[in-house]
Parts: C-alpha cells; sequence; structure tokens
C-alpha cells in the first residue's frame, strides 16, 4: 500500500515548473549523515538486481538501504509529486568512478527516442559523498530532455554552452527526467566516486501530484520560460513549446500558454465557409 506523503513534503508549483524546464531537480544534502556512512560499503557491495516493473513497495526488502533511502519523506514527497502512488522500478544501478581514470562517458540520454509528450520516467540519483570538481561529477545540460534524441546521438560534444558539473555536499540526490543528455565525467582525483540511481516508471497519470496551492504563482510561468546558453532563439522557442505542452498534461489544463506558441500550432480550425 502507497502512502501519501504529507503535504509539506510534496513539491511545489514552482518546483515542478523547474523540472519541467531544467530537466532535473536537485535536493542538497538531505539524506542524513549516518545513511552517508554507511552507503559506500553497501554500494560497494552491491544492491541485489530488480526484475523490470516490479513495484517499488516490492522491489527493495524493509530495512534495506535503498528502501529506506525512498522512504526519507524529502525524498517520497518528491517522487510522489513527479510519479504519482505505485510507481515501479525499471531499473537501477551503482556507478563508480575509479581514482584517476583517465576518461569520460559519452554524453547521452537514457533512453530511445520517447515521443511521450504527456509522461515521463524519473531517474533518481543519489552521492555520498562530497562531490568535488576534480572528482568529475554528473554532467548535465540543463533543458535538453525534451528534445528528442536515441541515446548516444549527442555522444559526439564534448561540450555544450550551460552544461553543469556536479559538484555538492554528502547525501544529495538529484531527480532527472529520463531523457536529459548527461554523463559521468572522469575522476581525477585520489578517491572512487560513488552514485546511486534508480529509474522510476509512472503507473498513474502525471496529473496534480503536486502541492498546487501555488499553481497561479507569477513564478511558475518565469520557470517554465527560462532559456539555457546553448539554445539558438528560435530553438529556445521549441524549447518552450514542448514545456507549455507537458506543463497542460500535468495540470490538466489545456488553455495554459502565455506566449501562444501551442495555440499557434493548434489552430485547425473546422469551420467550412461555401466560396462566394
Amino acid at each position: 500500500m502507497t502512502i501519501q506523503p504529507a503535504r509539506e513534503h510534496l513539491l511545489t508549483s514552482v518546483q515542478m515548473a523547474h523540472f519541467v524546464a531544467h530537466g532535473s531537480l536537485r535536493m542538497d544534502a538531505v539524506v542524513p549523515d549516518d545513511m552517508n556512512a554507511q552507503a559506500v560499503d553497501v554500494l560497494r557491495a552491491g544492491i541485489p538486481p530488480v526484475k523490470y516493473g516490479t513495484p517499488l513497495n516490492e522491489a527493495f526488502p524493509e530495512g534495506s538501504f535503498a528502501r529506506r533511502l525512498v522512504e526519507l519523506p524529502q525524498v517520497a514527497g518528491a517522487l510522489y509529486s513527479l510519479v504519482g502512488p505505485g510507481p515501479t522500478v525499471d531499473h537501477h544501478a551503482v556507478h563508480i568512478r575509479k581514482p584517476n581514470e583517465g576518461h569520460a562517458q559519452p554524453l547521452h540520454g537514457d533512453a530511445i527516442i520517447d515521443v511521450r509528450p504527456d509522461a515521463f520516467d524519473v531517474q533518481l540519483m543519489y552521492y555520498p559523498q562530497k562531490v568535488t570538481l576534480d572528482m568529475g561529477g554528473t554532467l548535465s545540460v540543463p533543458g535538453s530532455h525534451l528534445r528528442r534524441t536515441n541515446e548516444s546521438d549527442t555522444g559526439r560534444y564534448q561540450n555544450l554552452r550551460g552544461q553543469t558539473r556536479l559538484v555538492c555536499e554528502p547525501g544529495t540526490v538529484v531527480f532527472l527526467h529520463h531523457g536529459i543528455w548527461h554523463g559521468g565525467r572522469r575522476n581525477d582525483s585520489d578517491i572512487a566516486r560513488y552514485m546511486f540511481k534508480i529509474r522510476f516508471n509512472p503507473t498513474v497519470r502525471q496529473l496534480r501530484l503536486w502541492n498546487t496551492d501555488d499553481l497561479h504563482d507569477p513564478e511558475v510561468v518565469a520557470e517554465l520560460n527560462t532559456r539555457f546558453p546553448w539554445y539558438e532563439p528560435a530553438t529556445g522557442r521549441l524549447e518552450v513549446y514542448n514545456r507549455v505542452m507537458l506543463w497542460q498534461a500535468l495540470t490538466g489544463d489545456d488553455t495554459f500558454d502565455p506566449d501562444y506558441w501551442v495555440t499557434r500550432v493548434s489552430n485547425r480550425p473546422q469551420r467550412i465557409v461555401a466560396a462566394g
């Protein structure tokens, strides 16, 4: 049985709009120190595989590290807000970047071309250690998640303007839209870097699952209009269009269209007028 998180732990509309625009939501140091202290040993030993499509409440044994991680109030609240109750586990993985390994992961998305305009999977990435710049960190390209590509189509690109490299305190959790362009950077430090990832599939319509008290806050539109340095002017409009389409689906409001990009594209009058 899924217990709905307390309202104060759900995401706000402004946070959801940030996720829709950026393709990610970062929660700094939300995992307690005692869990972070256990994490490296747990991750080094490995977390047993889970069959694709296993309900979350069956995927990880009660009391296990992974179960305790996803049940943390802020983590559970964000997850519920993004994918709703009863998600299934697509897969999980422990990523270890070895010290001074000398190579990086190509820029990629974690999905084949995905044409869903009204649904998305979410990836949780947990960092148990302090991640410094020389440890590499996960590189991601904000706002790239709705630009449809096929897995490593972007692998030829080395750097894009506005990309970010994760530097964080222990216990940081990042939620990613499945389509965001990202890659593990090379680790130039003398310390192994650990990250635990879980991908979740929704089983309900992702409709107003968060705290919507601030749904009409002007900051919602401001977030959805965020532009990123790698955009050209015209392509920036395309990304805003894609975000508005997703926001309409998430809110159930097909009239939401601040700059009328969707209205223009969907304008297909059906009234027939006879010629003079």
